[in-house]
């Protein structure tokens, strides 16, 4: 009986000892003490040992749970908060892989049905259809803008609006997703997985067109909402504005729009464009927006202001947007454009018949933006110093489009001319109306200034790559800036008159601090405050700080991305800059002239060094970061320069002396430092041809060259009777004459009446651009014998020690006796 009662005991022992152990092993806890938990798990996901008790004490429904288990739940809520996290970032990837997957897919049959269709078709017939395709594609692209049906006549028809909608639509699904034009891979832009998208340029095709294709986790209707905003993205663009709107019986819109484009530099006009605007959804669920030029002579809200315009014609482009399964979209562009080339001088031509400069400048920066703000929705963007993205997108834009302003200087805008004869080589211009208030109580107010002046410029470089020199310029302030008449400080003639950053005289020490704000997800784009340290010249502000701070935007420091241009631009700013903190703009742009075909041949070292003492020593080639020779190809690039001022009606005059005066000193600094990142070390001037050999070397043997040179060079002063001062052995046997006689022929007496007219109505260009060309024509030798050329050329020489224009100069290309 004891043994049995012993045994009993030892039994019931045992099964309490397991079912202590069981209930340690696994608590099953009811939905409140569950809740409870979450309770606490939303507020501390972690708690301590003393925070656990104190939750046992607290709470009720917990007393009859061990800490232990309570600690042990806390583990396992973790573990299964980060494998939910895990499992939901695994399953947004593979949505977007398989998104992607199936773009390269499609992208794949297209290419595959382009080769089949350049297979089928030999050489001779290739040649044959090509040249009827050309006439039929400029014929009907005449009709685009010509014929009743494509005209601004039928705004009040819309039956026939919506006949032309549905021909664009269909032209423009063509192009997004067909072989409507002979696509090529951009140069340097490989598609994949891990790339912003894929981007073709056109190949042959009347116009220019650039086409883009990515992922973008936003939905359809949210992107055509951005992507129809054009001036919230699109910097080049002035403005725009729907004249008419009226619904379409499928569920689309019409809209007939006036747009307004800046021109890059000052060397050529602004375009404007008449479109319609079609959006519209297909029966897949995808939508579409599709644009295209109408004929009309309308000239938008304000005539007075067409003469700054040309009118462009977009060819059928769009977007077409098509949702991915679990989100996100598939979004193709197609911008398709003809620039009228004609109305720019002809080396600023390339700007315009290139869709490499499309792609960059619309299609590609298209879609980064919707890009950008999917990453910003997302919050996967950090920005410093407290601002928001959307704050810091704005401040971007308005540097942007203040230099567009300063740089196009509209007369609608208040912007007028000063002293322009076309014999000064820096535009003045001056705008008293402009805005310069702010509403913030922390911002300081320009509007008991007179306005505001303008002095720009632009000029012609030669092998200069623009990322190296606009790295210099951000990295190198103080080898162009000149510190002691500091450009903002300078605009005040009167201490302490206005309170405006920078505008109380300031001597620098040319030091700079770069502080990031923010750039964009590829970084192709930065934003970043700069400190310039300084001291006051007056002895009430000795004590005080005398530091500048300038907002500043930098973008195309990248060699490899090929065709974009390079641009740093910069504002005077409060050291707490409001939001809505008044900007004038100044600063550098400086756009690549690549030709039309064979741009992807001329490469350039990336590993070009910052240092000014070490690039002057430079000569044809120059070793890269491997040790291995690289040959630089010659590339030319136009460099627009543009600073703003602001001044008191009384000092007019005296703050434009001294703005023409300070940007001449920048413009010399400029040409010294592009002297000396050039690969071949030659001058950054461009006349239209190669006057010195890329591999000839300095001193004695360029001056050789530049003496035994075939064409005729001759140089000229500038005075009111303009006379020669040199000329190479060629001249000399061309005018028939000596080096000490030269001094005594004037500039007229060589010229026709024919040719010195055409010099003459060029002359106001050739002072502006930097250069003209001059037809074939006649010109006489002094012994009055006829000498015929096929073509002049004539430019400007810059005194860089004087900084003014120095002489003329003229080559005489194939000349020969009559």
């Amino acid at each position: 009986m004891a043994m049995a009662v012993a045994h009993h005991r030892e039994s019931s022992s045992g099964s309490s000892i397991n079912k202590h152990l069981d209930a340690g092993k696994y608590v099953r806890y009811t939905s409140e003490q569950v809740e409870a938990l979450e309770r606490v798990y939303a507020e501390c996901p972690k708690p301590s040992s003393l925070r656990r008790q104190q939750l046992i004490r607290e709470c009720s429904i917990l007393s009859n749970i061990e800490p232990r288990q309570i600690k042990v739940w806390f583990q396992n809520r973790r573990c299964r908060e980060k494998q939910r996290k895990e499992s939901s970032r695994l399953q947004t990837v593979n949505r977007k892989l398989s998104a992607m997957n199936k773009l390269l897919m499609e992208e794949n049959d297209r290419l595959q049905k382009q080769v089949s269709q350049l297979v089928c078709e030999n050489g001779y017939m290739r040649q044959q259809l090509h040249t009827a395709s050309a006439a039929t594609t400029d014929a009907s692209g005449d009709s685009v803008v010509t014929t009743p049906q494509h005209s601004l006549r039928d705004a009040n028809n819309p039956a026939g609006l919506l006949s032309v909608a549905e021909e664009t639509l269909a032209e423009f699904l063509s192009k997004a997703t067909g072989t409507a034009v002979d696509w090529v891979q951009m140069p340097g832009m490989k598609p994949g997985p891990d790339s912003v998208g894929i981007f073709a340029i056109s190949q042959s095709c009347s116009g220019v067109a650039a086409r883009a294709c990515g992922l973008v986790s936003l939905e359809p209707t949210k992107i055509a909402e951005i992507l129809k905003d054009r001036p919230s993205w699109f910097r080049d663009c002035r403005s725009l504005e729907v004249f008419t709107m009226f619904p379409t019986g499928n569920g689309g819109t019409i809209e007939l729009i006036y747009t307004q484009t800046y021109a890059p530099t000052t060397l050529a006009p602004a375009r404007d464009f008449w479109t319609l605007r079609y959006t519209t959804t297909l029966d897949n669920g995808s939508f579409v927006v599709c644009e295209r030029s109408l004929s009309g002579s309308g000239a938008g809200p304000n005539p007075a202001s067409a003469s700054q315009f040309v009118r462009g014609a977009m060819l059928p482009s769009g977007y077409l947007i098509r949702p991915c399964e679990g989100g996100g979209s598939i979004v193709h562009i197609v911008d398709h454009l003809n620039l009228e080339a004609w109305s720019v001088p002809e080396v600023l031509r390339p700007l315009y018949e290139s869709s490499k400069v499309v792609a960059q400048r619309m299609t590609i920066a298209a879609l980064r933006y919707i890009r950008q703000i999917a990453e910003e929705t997302s919050g996967e963007v950090v920005y410093s110093l407290g601002r928001q993205p959307a704050v810091l997108r704005t401040f971007s834009q308005r540097l942007i489009r203040g230099f567009n302003d300063a740089v196009n200087g509209f007369n609608d805008d208040g912007w007028s001319l000063v002293n322009c004869d076309g014999a000064d080589d820096v535009i003045i211009a001056v705008n008293s109306t402009k805005n310069l208030t702010s509403t913030s109580n922390h911002a300081n107010s320009l509007a008991l200034l007179g306005g505001v002046l303008c002095a720009k410029a632009s000029m012609l470089l030669q092998n200069v790559p623009p990322a190296v020199l606009v790295r210099f310029l951000r990295e190198h302030r103080s080898e162009w800036a000149d510190f002691n008449v500091d450009a903002y400080s300078a605009a005040s003639m009167k201490a302490g008159s206005y309170a405006y950053p920078g505008m109380r005289p300031t001597r620098f020490t040319g030091g700079q601090i770069i502080m990031p704000l923010g750039h964009t997800i590829e970084q192709e784009e930065l934003l970043e405050v700069v400190r310039l340290e300084g001291h006051s010249l007056t002895q009430e502000d000795a004590f005080a700080s005398r530091d500048i701070h300038l907002l500043q935007i930098c973008s195309g420091v990248d060699e490899n991305a090929i065709g974009a241009c390079s641009e740093l631009v910069f504002a005077p700013i409060d050291e707490m800059f409001p939001d809505d903190a008044p900007l004038l703009p100044s600063g550098f742009r400086i756009i690549p002239l690549d030709s039309k075909t064979g741009d992807s041949k001329d490469t350039l070292n990336t590993h070009r060094t910052l240092d000014l003492t070490s690039s002057l020593e430079v000569g044809s080639t120059t070793s890269n970061a491997a040790g291995e020779l690289t040959t630089f190809h010659n590339t030319r690039s136009v460099l627009t320069i543009a600073f703003q001022f602001p001044f008191d009606n009384s000092l007019q005059e005296n703050v434009a002396n001294m703005a023409r005066q300070y940007v001449r000193s920048v413009i010399s600094s400029v040409q010294r430092v592009a002297m000396a990142i050039s690969p071949s070390g030659l001058s950054p001037y461009h006349v239209g041809g190669e006057l010195l050999r890329p591999d000839s070397l300095g001193g004695d043997s360029l001056l050789k060259h530049l003496w035994h040179h075939q064409d005729a060079i001759l140089c000229c002063s500038l005075k009111s009777m303009p006379v020669f001062i040199f000329a190479n052995q060629a001249g000399l046997d061309m005018l028939e004459t000596t080096l000490v006689a030269l001094q005594d022929i004037s500039l007229d007496k060589i010229f026709d009446e024919s040719g010195w007219k055409t010099l003459c109505a060029d002359f106001a260009k050739l002072m502006n651009q930097g250069f003209a060309y001059l037809p074939a024509g006649i010109c006489m030798s002094t012994m009055g014998r006829h000498v015929s050329y096929e073509q002049a050329i004539a430019w400007k020489v810059v005194a860089a020690e004087e900084n003014s224009v120095h002489c003329l100069a003229f080559s005489f290309v194939n000349w020969s006796f009559v």
